[in-house]
């Protein structure tokens, strides 16, 4: 039987309602976690909230083996539903959910003795707060799990683009952590202890409104944990590659908050924690796009619509990078007036770390690669050569901090790995499916032009101006003012500025 395209229209309109959909989540859930995270801060104080970013970053650490199974459970479910293939949809789920239990029961293992054995006898922990870190610890394991848990949910929400219900769920998310920071204020027993306590009974909720949810909704989702060896095997064939590429970036995040509390102790880890907090922020702009194109990636690829998938590809990279020039580009430039304003005690090194997280944010460009790569199936050399790059980071800023190298030289260290993992991926998505470097290629060179273009107006006011309200609000008014029609010019096509024309026709004809 051929391959049958999609109606393109509809694929598009699905597309931008989802989008829309998860940008409304994320802008709520923007604003309540700049809020939490302010309330927590000043609850927790400067020490310990490093002390639950480093042990939280700690056990952090354990989740690229469970990035790694939720890569392959989505990639399997979004795969067989482009298929249509509903028998195997549902032994995909129910292997998946065996698949989880096991690992779960080999993570708690792991934590709760070398974590705990890391963090007795080689963590900066201040003195009298390690009988609090160990608690920090058990419960963060305990969230790992239910998070863990909670992964076969998230891929069939997903992969049914059921983005509504996603939507809700991470917002009943978010609202019940700034309850948590709410209450936390009012906590009569240590804080550091309560918080993490409160925190594990946020993510028991969420699991189980998920496990909810999906069992009235989705077939597939009602059956028992199975064990399907033949599916068992291809599913953890492919999660164990996933693990090994994928989950370097975990490692290389968390390892390296690990790193600085070695080198540096909590303070720098408070500093990390608010950039991080930042940078989270901004991937969820990102991650959201992302999050609405990948299920038509997949599907268009598993129905053989090759063209489709290759256009939905660039287009996702390239929105991609023009959401990320415009948020960090003010972020860049103004981060310290910006956390005064969020935090008020700013830690320091947290405005220099926050303005070079747009270092670690341009990974997310050539994401969609990776998920046409996923699509094949064929992950095996495609790990091998990335992950193996990837993991050179770690042992790198390793060697950096014991030569004396500030805690800032972290950054640029992972753009210069991550450039070269890029690269590599762009070469190996081309040699296993033809995808077109030379278009891509054409691609980021207009978006660097973009960029070009955007940066003198919004860096000549943060040079000529003091430091002040008046000088952020001019750059962050100049910053966008500049990228929208840089942007307009040298990065659109002219459908998509068909698209805008007619959408902005619509509002007219409505207002």
């Amino acid at each position: 039987m051929a391959p049958r395209r999609e109606d393109i229209s509809d694929s598009s309109s699905r597309i931008a309602r989802n989008t829309v959909m998860l940008y409304f989540r994320m802008l709520l859930m923007l604003f309540v976690g700049l809020y939490t995270s302010r309330v927590i801060l000043r609850s927790l104080g400067v020490d310990d909230y490093g002390i639950y970013n480093a042990v939280g970053g700690l056990v952090t650490v354990f989740t690229f083996i469970t990035g790694a199974i939720s890569t392959a459970t989505q990639r399997f479910l979004t795969y067989e539903i482009g298929r249509g293939d509903g028998d195997r949809l549902r032994r995909v789920f129910g292997a998946s959910v065996f698949i989880q239990i096991l690992i779960s029961l080999v993570l708690v293992l792991l934590v709760e003795t070398a974590g705990a054995r890391f963090l007795h006898h080689r963590m900066d922990i201040p003195a009298g707060r390690m009988d609090a870190a160990s608690f920090v610890l058990h419960t963060s394991v305990a969230v790992l799990v239910l998070n863990l848990l909670s992964v076969p949910y998230n891929a069939v929400i997903l992969a049914h683009e059921k983005m509504g219900a996603y939507a809700l769920i991470s917002l009943m998310e978010a609202f019940l952590k700034l309850a948590v920071a709410l209450l936390l204020a009012w906590s009569p027993f240590d804080k550091l202890r309560s918080y993490a306590l409160l925190m594990l009974a946020v993510a028991f909720l969420t699991r189980l409104v998920y496990g909810i949810y999906c069992r009235r909704h989705f077939t597939e989702s009602r059956g028992l944990p199975s064990w399907d060896p033949p599916l068992f095997s291809e599913m953890l064939s492919f999660a164990l590659w996933s693990f090994f590429g994928s989950g370097s970036y975990i490692l290389n995040t968390q390892g390296v908050n690990v790193v600085s509390n070695l080198f540096f102790g909590v303070a720098v880890n408070a500093a990390r924690g608010v950039a991080t907090q930042v940078e989270g922020m901004v991937k969820l702009f990102i991650s959201n796009m992302l999050t609405a194109f990948n299920p038509q990636i997949t599907k268009s690829w598993a129905s053989g619509d090759r063209d489709y998938c290759f256009l939905l590809a660039r287009k996702a990279s390239k929105y991609a990078y023009l959401i990320i020039l415009t948020l960090m580009l003010p972020l860049c430039l103004e981060s310290h007036k910006l956390l005064e304003l969020w935090l008020v005690d700013v830690p320091e090194y947290a405005d220099l770390f926050v303005s070079l997280g747009f270092c670690t944010l341009l990974e997310m460009v050539v994401n969609p690669l990776h998920t046409i790569q996923l699509a094949t199936g064929k992950v095996r050399r495609y790990f091998l050569l990335t992950g193996g790059v990837s993991y050179l980071l770690l042992p790198l800023v390793w060697l950096a901090f014991r030569l004396g190298a500030p805690a800032w030289s972290a950054y640029p260290l992972f753009f210069l790995v991550y450039l070269l993992t890029g690269g590599l991926r762009l070469a190996l998505v081309h040699r296993d499916t033809g995808f077109p470097v030379g278009i891509y290629l054409k691609l980021l060179l207009r978006l660097a032009a973009v960029t070009l273009c955007a940066v003198p107006l919004p860096l000549a006011l943060r040079l000529g101006m003091p430091e002040g309200l008046p000088r952020l609000a001019l750059v962050l008014l100049t910053s966008v003012s500049a990228v929208l029609p840089a942007s307009w010019l040298l990065a659109l096509t002219p459908g998509e500025k068909a698209v805008v024309r007619s959408r902005l026709g619509r509002l007219r004809k409505t207002d």
